[in-house]
């Protein structure tokens, strides 16, 4: 009889033969100047619908008919595209019962709701097929996105979801054989960039009790997944970039976000271009820094900002964050276990030593000691940027901080991060949605977490408690769970951003699951001044 663990691992282990495929073109590429017509002349609210549209026949003769037609007004363009384009279904609205189910219940209804199959995908749809079902967030995120399953599959596991579990890691892996890499969501346009690398953290899931046997069932895909963050680094110079990799003037390897293209994005075009326009800076520069921000998952954020405060002054790629190089050292770590426990001492001993020397990199670059906080670091400058974010937990998720670090850090949290309803991205207001006063599910998982492992239990337990209940109280007014909250004042919604708030929704079913099974006590608390104190 397969046991909880073994039946998630059995059914991810059902991985087809190696495979890569031709990258496929986004719809900007395909469609031209129809596609810069249709999201510069706004025929829809939201950039990404006509991004997810379907087209009825080939692009060609779409395009032929199009030069053919000259639709002149809005009007006429809106016509063209509804008689040659398959359109997403209308988002419906989440129903709100008077007297809301219990939240385990209504989140564990919901798996079926946001789960998708599809092995297959209509001719020249943006859409990538997958061989296994999977999970969607929800609203407009219509497709399997990489660092938010991380935190779904969290909750799937507490539903005892297991195979589900282990066919979202299987449909990564087989992402990874296909193109070499992760996408940032299973789009075409999603394909010139990842998002943060959660893959060896999902695997580690398949087997809680023993995730090293995990690693080794998917050392191949997990050196895969590394080859493509450190492309690049053999032979780079010191003081030097390519693609995702930095080499430091002291010689020493650290990453950065990045995206292949330079290119408005095809499911924020207009807005991409809107901002390009009020740029000092060449345009092809401000979309690859805003592109890279969104392979960090914080689009977008005064993590990002020259200045701090406007999108502006955007520039991703001049940085070397403190989360993706704590996660490229959890992963450094998986593979060397995978590979001791494999019997390949020399890879074991290799990625051995990746890891030490991120750690020390990351101690000289990023910790700054007088603070007791890991910072970004403007790599192009050679100085820290001084703003604390949330990115400060990383390396205690990922168990590159000392004792001490750990016990900065949780200061630091609890007097510049901490608020009523959990903890804020960035203690920053400039209207964007990855500062405050918002505060999202990854986030307060990452830190409950972080801490746990280190012992600092007060403070993980306190922000636990805090974002439960600001969860339960949303949940209780408005019979949704939605993408992100407001953390600081919470008699008012989360907000800021590109596109307005949305509901379904994966990750944050996923991370309250797992509070609660963390926290059942504190989960049922009436209200959240009865939260514990954070420190003695």
């Amino acid at each position: 009889m397969k046991t909880r663990i073994g039946a998630a691992l059995a059914a991810a282990l059902v991985i087809g033969p190696a495979l890569a495929l031709e990258r496929p073109a986004p719809p900007q590429v395909l469609f031209g100047d129809l596609y810069a017509a249709v999201e510069l002349e706004r025929i829809f609210p939201d950039s990404k619908q006509f991004a997810d549209a379907t087209p009825k026949s080939p692009p060609p003769d779409i395009l032929a008919l199009y030069h053919a037609e000259k639709p002149q007004t809005a009007d006429a363009l809106r016509r063209f595209v509804l008689a040659h384009f398959d359109m997403p279904a209308e988002i419906a609205a989440a129903s709100v019962a008077s007297e809301p189910e219990p939240i385990r219940a209504h989140i564990d209804a919901l798996w079926p709701v946001l789960t998708r199959n599809t092995p297959t995908a209509p001719p020249y749809s943006s859409l990538l097929p997958l061989p296994k079902p999977y999970v969607v967030p929800g609203g407009r995120f219509r497709e399997l996105y990489y660092w938010d399953s991380y935190f779904t599959m969290l909750g799937l596991a507490e539903s005892g979801r297991l195979e589900l579990l282990g066919d979202m890691a299987q449909d990564f892996a087989y992402l990874i054989d296909a193109y070499g890499h992760i996408p940032n969501g299973t789009r075409t346009y999603y394909l010139s960039r990842s998002q943060p690398p959660f893959f060896f953290a999902m695997v580690g899931l398949l087997n809680p009790s023993d995730p090293v046997a995990a690693y080794a069932s998917f050392l191949p895909q997990l050196k895969k997944e590394y080859a493509f963050w450190m492309d690049g680094a053999d032979g780079l110079k010191a003081g030097s970039a390519f693609r995702r990799v930095v080499r430091l003037d002291d010689g020493s390897i650290l990453n950065r976000y990045f995206d292949d293209s330079d290119a408005p994005r095809d499911e924020s075009y207009a807005e991409d271009v809107a901002l390009a326009r009020a740029s000092p800076r060449p345009p092809q520069i401000v979309w690859r820094d805003i592109r890279a921000a969104a392979e960090s998952g914080w689009d977008f954020s005064s993590r990002w900002f020259a200045d701090g405060r406007s999108l502006q002054s955007i520039d991703t790629t001049e940085i070397i964050p403190a989360d993706l190089n704590a996660l490229l050292f959890g992963l450094e770590n998986a593979i060397s276990a995978g590979c001791e426990r494999s019997g390949d001492r020399d890879c074991a001993a290799d990625f051995g030593r990746r890891a030490e020397a991120r750690r020390a990199a990351i101690d000289r670059t990023l910790w700054d000691t007088s603070r007791g906080v890991y910072l970004d670091y403007r790599w192009t400058r050679k100085e820290r940027i001084g703003r604390i974010s949330a990115a400060t937990l990383y390396p205690l998720f990922a168990k590159v901080a000392s004792p001490s670090q750990a016990a900065a850090v949780d200061a630091a949290v609890e007097r510049e991060l901490l608020e009523p309803g959990g903890i804020v991205a960035t203690p920053i207001d400039t209207g964007q949605q990855w500062d405050a006063p918002n505060g999202w599910a990854p986030l307060q998982w990452i830190a409950v977490s972080g801490l746990r492992s280190y012992g600092r239990s007060r403070l993980a337990e306190a922000i636990a408690c805090r974002f439960m209940l600001n969860v339960e109280r949303v949940y209780r007014e408005t019979g949704k769970l939605v993408e992100k909250y407001d953390v600081v004042d919470a008699a008012r919604p989360g907000g800021g951003g590109e596109y307005p708030t949305q509901d379904g929704f994966g990750w944050t079913n996923g991370v309250m699951l797992k509070l609660m099974a963390l926290y059942p006590a504190d989960a049922d608390l009436p209200s959240l001044d009865r939260c514990p104190a954070p420190s003695g």
